[in-house]
């Protein structure tokens, strides 16, 4: 009898990623395709069932689990609000179960891949750790006791949008000044004026202005760090998204403001790491997923 796999999901703006994985997170095949612009729920579900027919021609997949950009309610059946896709109480794991009879959880896309870099990446030695993605927003994800904690609507791990700056510049969550305005891509270009690679790139030269520009960037996220620390003490903290590719710019910085900041009784043995599993990891986030439903419903 051949291995028993679950299909992994991740659902974004531009791509659909899909995975056959095994129960151990050995990724049998995968494929990604476009996501159908516009991309209204019933073409994007159509997709999704095409992809799940070349994954698993022999229709033994036993369980479907998926990310989707924004929140999702606690059940993990209903995409609450996908800004991207322009979604809203959109009941996707009724509509998959039904067309595919498997069964089917989603998740929200920060959360499983705070989930794949703990079951196989950067967090695998910890049970309590906080996930912090830095790209066109900032997500987040909080893993307690080895459990994804999501808050009892589901919503729960915003971490990107807690408060930096009282009177900051207004975010899209209806807050201002939260982290995400401070240190996301869109607000580097905002305060910038570059693309946070060009001025990465420009620091590795030697250039004194932008090497001091991700120096304060580090402090600035330290801070942000420091108040989530301060209520969640993980043993790790784990940076992953696309500025995350920056990390030897402003991580020396980013520790040596938390240390300041944190009291040593609430950073006893705290590490701070980089995300390992890249582009990936809300795929694989979303089979571990499907493998916890199927541990609990089989």
């Amino acid at each position: 009898m051949s291995e028993p796999y679950v299909i992994g999901v991740d659902l974004g703006g531009t791509a659909i990623k899909m995975g056959r994985f095994s129960p151990k997170g050995d990724c049998l095949n995968a494929l990604t395709l476009p996501t159908p612009q516009p991309p209204f729920p019933e073409r994007v579900i159509k997709a999704i069932l095409q992809g799940i027919q070349d994954l698993d021609g022999e229709d033994q997949a036993l369980a479907i689990g998926m990310g989707i950009p924004g929140p999702v309610d606690a059940s993990g059946r209903i995409a609450r609000r996908a800004i991207n896709l322009d979604w809203y109480e959109v009941p996707i794991s009724d509509s998959l179960e039904h067309l595919t009879g498997k069964p089917t959880v989603i998740g929200n896309d920060a959360n499983c891949a705070g989930l794949g870099e703990a079951w196989l990446g950067a967090g695998n030695q910890f049970k309590d750790l906080i996930l912090l993605t830095l790209g066109t927003g900032v997500g987040g994800a909080i893993i307690l006791n080895g459990e994804l904690f999501v808050g009892r609507d589901g919503t729960a791990g915003e971490l990107g949008l807690i408060t930096l700056d009282y009177n900051g510049p207004p975010c899209n969550s209806g807050n201002r000044g939260s982290l995400e305005q401070h240190v996301s891509a869109q607000a580097l270009r905002r305060r910038w004026g570059c693309e946070p690679h060009e001025m990465a790139e420009r620091a590795k030269n030697g250039d004194p202005e932008a090497i001091a520009l991700w120096q304060t960037y580090g402090r600035e996220l330290a801070a942000g760090i420091a108040s989530l620390v301060y209520v969640l003490t993980p043993e790790a903290v784990i940076i992953g998204g696309g500025i995350s590719a920056a990390s030897d710019l402003f991580f020396p910085s980013m520790i040596a403001e938390l240390e300041e900041r944190v009291l040593p009784t609430s950073r006893h043995h705290l590490q701070c790491l980089r995300a390992t599993l890249g582009n990936s990891a809300g795929i694989v986030g979303a089979a571990k997923l499907a493998w916890q439903h199927v541990k609990e419903h089989l």
